[in-house]
């Protein structure tokens, strides 16, 4: 490996951006593709899929063979609300490969006993956000009702540029949402990504169904999210 590229490589991982390393396992010689350059043809769809799946392995290209060694940061969801929707959600999350958070300034509900074992914080959203900045390999899923609670995480996530958002609530609450962070300075293309009502349609009635629905809208949202969108703003 060229030690420029390795510089380049850890940079990126230490900022939580995407990266891979392109071997020509033919001549050695490789080079850095981030998550959004522009790869034309054949590699640039096997890039692609790298990217989407987080899997490194070789392709064969035009009768030449590349080994493709991705690194994608370990994606996370912040659950806005210690209610009982996130305590299925944490576990759930958890076996399917995601770091989970749980936000919550309600100390009645931000509980070790209700969440053990959990990274959970008794904190206002706008305070915990300012210590852990969301990133594109952030889902947010807002879970409280409360509008003092979801709207900033909401209106930050899309921002950021996570590469999910979602809230909880009915088809007349998330009009009114829209409302609100529309007024707050959100774009209607912005509010458009705005998961709601949450998670896929699938007959959910018990937080646990719930919790199912929104970690597969989540798995949904990561694999096919747009990797032309670098947050590299």
């Amino acid at each position: 490996m060229d030690p420029l590229n390795l510089k380049k490589l850890n940079a990126e991982r230490r900022a939580r951006r995407a990266a891979l390393l392109a071997t020509d396992l033919g001549d050695g010689r490789d080079r850095i593709v981030r998550e959004g350059d522009v790869v034309a043809g054949e590699l640039g769809e096997a890039v692609a899929k790298a990217f989407r799946s987080g899997r490194s392995g070789r392709v064969e290209i035009g009768g030449r063979e590349y080994f493709l060694n991705v690194h994608v940061p370990p994606p996370r969801i912040l659950a806005i609300g210690a209610v009982h929707i996130s305590q299925a959600l944490a576990p759930i999350a958890a076996i399917a490969g995601f770091d989970v958070a749980i936000v919550d300034p309600r100390t009645a509900f931000a509980t070790p006993e209700r969440f053990a074992g959990v990274a959970l914080h008794a904190d206002w959203p706008a305070d915990y956000l300012a210590k852990h900045p969301l990133d594109r390999y952030t889902a947010v899923a807002a879970v409280t009702h409360d509008p003092k609670i979801d709207d900033i995480p909401l209106a930050e996530g899309l921002k950021a540029g996570c590469f999910y958002v979602g809230a909880l609530g009915s088809r007349k609450t998330h009009a009114r949402r829209r409302e609100r962070l529309a007024a707050a300075g959100l774009s209607d293309a912005q509010l458009e990504g705005i998961a709601a009502p949450i998670g896929l349609d699938i007959g959910a009635a018990s937080p646990a169904e719930i919790a199912v629905a929104v970690v597969a809208q989540i798995i949904g949202a990561l694999r096919r999210r747009d990797l032309a969108a670098d947050g590299r703003r």
